[in-house]
């Protein structure tokens, strides 16, 4: 029996049928106004995303751990995939999304002004939703539903 470590798996070496590409039946995807400054797309995919675990908890996987035992809080099992389009391809993309019965969530330019939950939720409530300024979306569901959703939009650079 050999004990060369080399070539004795760890839990976290993937073997070459781990490498293989994993195609998921779903996609979660971020849609991000193309005009905004570079704070603000990150801060609005952490609010976007943020939704979809509670609403969706089995996109939720399991609690990391590294070698010393520290607990890390879990991730989505799945890529999030950041795309970008402008003002039109974004309420396009809310209207077609809500269309499919897709669950979403919205990030709105008045969000900006808010600090805290309760007036985000007032904000996006005191406007029609044709007539919100949406600077963010967040979307979920099957592969080819999303893509049509999503369609005009370019992938984030």
């Amino acid at each position: 029996m050999s004990t060369d470590t080399a070539t004795t798996p760890t839990p976290f070496t993937a073997t070459a049928v781990d490498r293989r590409p994993v195609r998921f039946d779903t996609k979660i995807a971020v849609l991000l106004r193309d005009d905004l400054e570079s704070w603000q797309r990150l801060n609005v995919t952490a609010f976007l995303v943020s939704g979809l675990g509670t609403r969706l908890p089995e996109l939720v996987g399991e609690p990391y751990e590294d070698a010393d035992g520290t607990a890390y809080l879990p991730m989505f099992r799945q890529p999030v995939l950041v795309l970008e389009g402008g003002e039109e391809v974004l309420a396009a993309a809310r209207g077609r999304a809500l269309g499919r019965g897709l669950p979403c969530s919205v990030f709105t330019s008045d969000l900006f002004a808010t600090g805290n939950d309760t007036d985000n939720r007032a904000a996006v409530r005191a406007v029609a939703g044709d007539e919100l300024d949406v600077v963010g979306l967040a979307v979920h569901g099957p592969r080819s539903a999303v893509d049509k959703v999503l369609k005009g939009a370019r992938m984030h650079p």
